[in-house]
């Protein structure tokens, strides 16, 4: 496409301005490890809420969101369980609070909290570690294919001319913008992070909502109805998904057969079941659990969590229904016309040919600050785990600061560059999303889930669980695919991987001896969670008597479901407004506001107010003890 020399301009400028932006407030984030990785506990929970959801706003979960819900209508607002997007309500609850009052700088150094220090937990650390560079470079993958596939429809311009294969187009894009958001995510960390998210959320937002009033301009409810199969409009599904587009776009079908979604309850039933244990694993060690580390205080935590399901889901909803409804409109001869069409360029589709001139400038830069948000907040989180994780807790326990600094920018080469050649290896971004989600995250649960919940877990079914487990998602989708073919949805790996890891946690746990009861206790007192403590909890009370344990479970529980509906209401709201499906968008207004005021009572009002604080490199913990 040619783009206009107003286009080009505002796109030059937000590129000047952002990277200035960030390496301009790079000397206050680099001054110790406290401050490279959490802004030294300084930054509002708001400003962390809306760097949050800015990171999680990429363009590759955009054109993936403009994917699913093209193909699966309404229905695709379930298909995000496979994350689990309702993460962020159990994280709001109360998982954010529990994270928090570790005050510990990563997941790793967490385990520390629960497992102490001996060989056992020193074995859980490493496996923590071990996931967390995995989830990363796959993470980086994901960013790589759809900032590639974007650029290379958007802009005009060609280095090789080759469509496929390490050096396309497609890939040379990739590789430049990534090198470009490195500057400053790299050399500044957290704070300079944060600081450019927050200006780049602003833009997504000017960026949505001018997609969703074009969008609502230009195409006619009877021009979406026309190019729909009966359905789409319809949330709800049977044991199959219920929808055919058999005479209206037949590759559409081929499509849901790709995803092996034919058998929609299944996927449900599996989505629903993996999420829930996901969820009540905690945060996974990346930008999410760095962002809820980095907050003042627990109730500030909460507070964080719960904003970035408002700031993220509506927006993004906004936006993604506008594409959606925009090629409705006028993509569908276009996309009939191809033999075997990539629904996941639909998005830079849409805007190269539907959106205005200067608007236009203003998409592209609002996209690269979705692409710049989330993978500079990815990148940031993952040389902790090397540096402070691995080289300072076992190797220099002593290092400088400074030192510690410059170790963290060459361990984000280090990841950046294996990012960049497992992504030269994908084709689909749909493909590696479910991989990471699918199977990556099925060895995660079941040794996270008992770490929170069980006294007698310990470090050593930790390790075996969380190993087994990372094993088997990168073995078990090998089998599957030979069985059932490449076809196959990666959430029916989902059991087996659950099984090995089950087995492995308990076996570890049950032939090896408990943590000692001081370290156990420990935990206990700080944390207070829920769940199996009983003999933990009457040892505390024994030494306490005033000891408040933590009752809440049943009501934690009611404001997750209450919590859920409210955050499906926040996906529906922007998708029945740009539809303008009014009777159905009232209905989610409604419910919108039902569940908010019930939250406001059963959960808002009853947070813990606890006091702030703020991390220096003398404040964390001693890693060599």
């Amino acid at each position: 496409m040619k783009l206009h020399a107003i286009d080009i301009a505002i796109i030059v400028v937000y590129f000047v301005a952002v990277i200035t932006v960030g390496l301009w407030v790079s000397r206050r984030g680099a001054k110790n490890m406290g401050s490279y990785f959490l802004g030294g506990r300084a930054l509002p929970w708001y400003l962390l809420g809306i760097s949050n959801a800015s990171g999680m706003f990429d363009v590759s979960g955009t054109m993936w969101l403009a994917y699913i819900l093209f193909i699966y209508g309404v229905k695709g607002m379930w298909l995000p369980f496979v994350w689990p997007v309702f993460n962020q309500i159990f994280l709001m609850v109360f998982m954010s609070a529990w994270t928090r009052r570790s005050k510990v700088m990563t997941g790793a150094e967490w385990i520390q909290t629960r497992f102490g220090r001996d060989t056992g937990a020193n074995l859980a650390h490493l496996s923590v570690v071990l996931f967390a560079l995995v989830n990363v470079v796959g993470l980086l993958a994901y960013c790589f294919k759809g900032i590639g596939k974007f650029l290379v429809v958007i802009l005009p311009w060609h280095f090789t001319g080759i469509t496929t294969g390490f050096f396309s187009d497609e890939n040379i894009y990739a590789v430049l913008i990534m090198a470009v958001t490195s500057l400053y995510a790299i050399k500044g960390g957290m704070v300079s992070v944060v600081i450019t998210e927050v200006t780049q959320y602003t833009i997504l937002v000017v960026s949505s909502v001018s997609l969703a009033a074009i969008a609502m301009w230009r195409v006619s409810p009877e021009m979406i109805r026309h190019s729909i199969p009966p359905g789409w409009m319809n949330p709800f599904f049977g044991w199959r998904l219920g929808l055919d587009w058999t005479g209206i776009m037949d590759s559409a079908n081929g499509a849901i057969r790709h995803d092996g979604n034919e058998f929609f309850m299944i996927i449900f039933i599996f989505m629903t079941l993996k999420g829930v244990l996901a969820s009540l694993a905690g945060p996974a060690p990346n930008y999410d659990m760095q962002r809820i580390l980095a907050t003042r205080s627990p109730r500030e935590a909460s507070l964080m969590s719960a904003m970035v399901n408002i700031v993220m889901w509506f927006p993004c909803y906004l936006m993604g229904t506008g594409i959606v409804v925009l090629a409705l409109g006028f993509c569908m001869p276009e996309l009939r016309s191809m033999a075997t069409p990539d629904f996941e360029k639909i998005l830079p589709m849409v805007l190269s040919k539907y959106v205005p001139e200067g608007l236009l400038g203003l998409m592209i830069a609002g996209f690269m600050a979705a692409f710049m948000s989330n993978f500079a907040a990815t990148l940031n989180a993952a040389p902790a785990y090397l540096v402070n994780d691995v080289y300072k807790r076992f190797i220099n326990p002593g290092v400088a600061s400074r030192k510690a600094v410059n170790l963290s920018r060459l361990a984000s080469f280090v990841i950046l560059a294996m990012g960049i050649a497992l992504g030269l290896m994908t084709t689909r971004i749909t493909d590696v999303m479910m991989w990471l989600v699918g199977a990556l995250y099925s060895g995660f649960v079941v040794a996270n889930v008992l770490k929170w919940y069980w006294w007698r877990f310990n470090g050593y079914g930790y390790f075996w669980g969380m190993v087994s487990g990372i094993g088997s998602a990168m073995i078990v989708p090998v089998f599957a695919r030979r069985m059932i073919g490449e076809n196959v949805n990666m959430l029916y790996c989902f059991p087996a991987i659950f099984a090995v890891s089950a087995l492995s946690s308990f076996i570890g746990t049950l032939c090896t001896k408990p943590e000692d009861d001081e370290t156990l206790i420990r935990f206990y007192r700080n944390v207070r969670p829920w769940g199996a403590w009983g003999r933990i909890r009457d040892l505390v009370l024994k030494d306490d008597p005033g000891f408040q344990p933590n009752r809440d479970c049943a009501r934690n529980w009611v404001n997750i479901v209450v919590g859920i509906v409210w955050q499906l209401s926040i996906f529906t709201t922007p998708i029945y407004i740009v539809t303008r499906n009014w009777p159905s968008f009232w209905l989610s207004l409604a419910v919108f506001a039902i569940t908010m005021t019930i939250l406001k009572f059963n959960w808002y009002d009853k947070l813990e107010s606890e006091p702030v604080a703020s991390v220096s490199d003398s404040e964390q913990p001693d890693l060599a003890s």
